[in-house]
């Protein structure tokens, strides 16, 4: 089994779709006007509109209601990116040591999902996740 992708569902994907190809530097592949896909080499972001939820099962799904997952990106250096960000998006973090030896800043998408952003700090975290 591969994981292969994190889905969205969203009230304003235009909005949303903007902010990941701010964060990711990356351009969303629009599949539909209401489904679109930020493509990462080790993931896939996967962002519909709330119109997808009737192709599964209506009310399955609830936009603007996540508070448990977060959305984590791994960079280069978490303290240059924060400074691109920080006066474009909602902070929830500034850059700060985690006790599992990363450092990571925090943000909000424009429907409240926390994005993290963060690198390796410490060689235990270098060598936990080599070849990763």
């Amino acid at each position: 089994m591969m994981f292969a992708s994190t889905r969205l569902v969203v009230n304003d994907i235009k909005a949303v779709v903007g902010f990941y190809e701010l964060v990711t530097g990356l351009s969303a592949t629009w599949l539909a006007p209401v489904f679109a896909e930020i493509v990462t080499p080790s993931a896939t972001l996967a962002i519909g509109s709330t119109e997808t939820v009737a192709l599964f099962k209506e009310g399955s799904a609830e936009p603007a209601s996540n508070r448990t997952a977060i959305l984590e990106f791994r960079v280069e250096d978490v303290d240059v990116e924060f400074e691109r960000l920080k006066d474009k998006v909602e902070v929830v973090h500034e850059p700060k040591m985690l006790p599992w030896g990363n450092r990571s800043a925090q943000f909000r998408d424009p429907e409240g999902t926390i994005v993290a952003l963060f690198m390796h700090a410490t060689d235990a975290a270098k060598a936990r996740f080599a070849g990763r």
